[in-house]
């Protein structure tokens, strides 16, 4: 008796012992932000440049996006107030990951964890200094896992501005889980970071990609990210058709001809461009997105509000996708579904002038008049 008695307490310990809690936001504010730092640039004349955020992986070794160091003649790293002269490591511009070496820092490393199991809707935190504004938190959940080439983006609702890029994406037990790199000004919550795998393989992709041999992934899409944002559409066309050429099964490059090609009224060319996306990431919702916006230019309303259905199966928090759907259900006469569709983005976004407008819209048009008057006017 005393034997099992005694084989039962050790089970019972090793399962209680293996038990992790998730930490709050505080706790890992608290655990981590003394491993991230502020990484300023300066030009040959010693003028600011730019500035970002880093992690701290070892003795004396940050981690941060390539990106926030580029063309920098002199790198330093800020921590508790002091400058630490920096000095590049190691590269690859591809993945947009680079290790800096700083020395005497003197700062704790972060624990290093995975994304090899990471879910849509996980909590995250980003802690980064965003505009300048160094160890800002912030937190949100995990949107989504975008594949790319030998890896993946992990798009995250966790707000990040310029400075956040190179700070670091913890999970709920504080372990680093990725880099916050780039956003999209397009919509809510388009927020990216690469894994923390690509941190780990690092050294071995530096020692066999030349740098100067690199045409660069990254440099392709913070392309794309400016004349996107710009809005200009000749030069993402042109941008959009090189990088096809160079990389045919890159869904964003699709994506971005597809966009271009809406903009200069070439509908057809747009679908068949959005479609070539899609066949490549299925999972695209900006994409379905879009394509319903040119199948609406294009008169083909059968069409329409399936597309927007589809995006919205992928992404039910895009609130501008709820309000084309709302839009397409009030021009089939469904005012009903337009309303539901409207007051779901309003949801979203509570400060989404067109989906009011929208809804008042689809208020008059059921009949509700005095909500019409309300909201339409």
């Amino acid at each position: 008796m005393k034997k099992g008695l005694h084989y039962f307490l050790v089970i019972v310990v090793l399962f209680f012992g293996t038990v992790v809690y998730s930490k709050t936001a505080s706790e890992v504010f608290d655990a981590v932000s003394s491993s991230v730092v502020v990484i300023r640039t300066y030009d040959a004349k010693g003028n600011n440049q730019g500035l970002g955020s880093g992690v701290v992986l070892g003795n004396d070794l940050i981690a941060t996006n390539c990106h926030v160091i580029k063309d920098a003649a002199k790198i330093h790293v800020v921590y508790k107030g002091k400058q630490y002269l920096a000095t590049l490591q190691y590269t690859d511009w591809d993945r947009d990951v680079c290790t800096l070496t700083v020395k005497d820092i003197n700062a704790p490393a972060v624990d290093k964890g995975s994304t090899s199991h990471l879910k849509v809707g996980v909590q995250v935190y980003a802690i980064g200094a965003p505009q300048g504004l160094e160890l800002t938190l912030s937190e949100g959940i995990i949107s989504s896992l975008r594949p790319v080439e030998e890896g993946q983006y992990l798009q995250i609702s966790a707000p990040i501005s310029p400075g956040s890029s190179g700070g670091g994406l913890f999970d709920e037990e504080g372990r680093l889980i990725g880099l916050p790199t780039f956003y999209l000004t397009e919509g809510q919550q388009l927020n990216f970071a690469v894994p923390v795998e690509w941190l780990i393989e690092l050294p071995e992709r530096h020692k066999k990609i030349s740098e100067a041999a690199q045409t660069t992934y990254i440099d392709w899409l913070n392309k794309f990210v400016m004349f996107y944002n710009e809005g200009d559409w000749a030069r993402l066309l042109d941008h959009s058709l090189n990088w096809i050429e160079a990389h045919p099964k890159e869904a964003v490059a699709w994506y971005g001809l597809g966009t271009a090609y809406t903009q200069f009224g070439r509908y057809a060319d747009a679908i068949n461009a959005l479609i070539q996306a899609l066949s490549i990431n299925p999972e695209f919702a900006s994409a379905w997105n879009n394509l319903g916006n040119v199948y609406y230019k294009s008169n083909q309303y059968a069409e329409v509000i399936k597309v927007y259905q589809k995006a919205l199966s992928i992404d039910p928090e895009y609130a501008e996708a709820w309000h084309n759907l709302g839009t397409a259900y009030a021009l089939s006469g469904q005012s009903i579904e337009a309303i539901k569709a409207f007051q779901k983005a309003l949801s979203i976004n509570p400060e989404f002038a067109a989906a009011w407008f929208g809804l008042g819209i689809a208020y008059a048009q059921s009949g509700q008049t005095s909500q019409g008057s309300l909201y339409g006017s």
